[in-house]
């Protein structure tokens, strides 16, 4: 099984993008827009300390009447962190995700946060995968047919 590291290297922006507790919900929403993501990981220095997805704010923001200036991403981020290692398959990170309801999960490799593995993420790999599997036997099939 593929583990979760290709995936991560096969995508085109491999900076991870983070945010501070103490960041306003506007300026994570302008940043994730921005970066045209769907989540924050929230970082106290080199400690993750949450998650802040666009979500976040639709439920505990916004349907509640709170106004992203003055919002802290503390508020309304997600914690504590579910996330994985780079060794993790690509199958088990799918049944975690599923499992918990989760669109983001972020990634780490000897306790250091070195990405952020998205179910599109996850979704695309198996799309080209298939792909190539059927490739593979549309040229089996048609070199034995001739």
């Amino acid at each position: 099984m593929k583990p979760v590291a290709t995936i991560l290297r096969s995508k085109p922006d491999q900076l991870v993008h983070t945010i501070e507790p103490s960041e306003t919900m506007r300026e994570a929403l302008q940043k994730m827009a921005y970066h045209d993501i769907g989540a924050l990981v929230v970082v106290d220095g080199a400690q993750i300390v949450g998650i802040v997805t666009e979500r976040d704010y639709a439920r505990k923001g916004v349907l509640m009447g709170r106004d992203s200036r003055e919002t802290t991403v503390r508020e309304l981020m997600t914690s504590p962190v579910m996330y994985v290692t780079t060794q993790e398959s690509k199958d088990n990170c799918m049944a975690l995700m599923t499992e918990h309801r989760l669109r983001h999960l972020p990634v780490l490799d000897d306790g250091r946060l070195v990405g952020v593995v998205s179910m599109r993420d996850l979704v695309r790999d198996i799309i080209s995968e298939q792909r190539f599997v059927i490739e593979q036997l549309q040229h089996y099939i048609a070199g034995s047919s001739g």
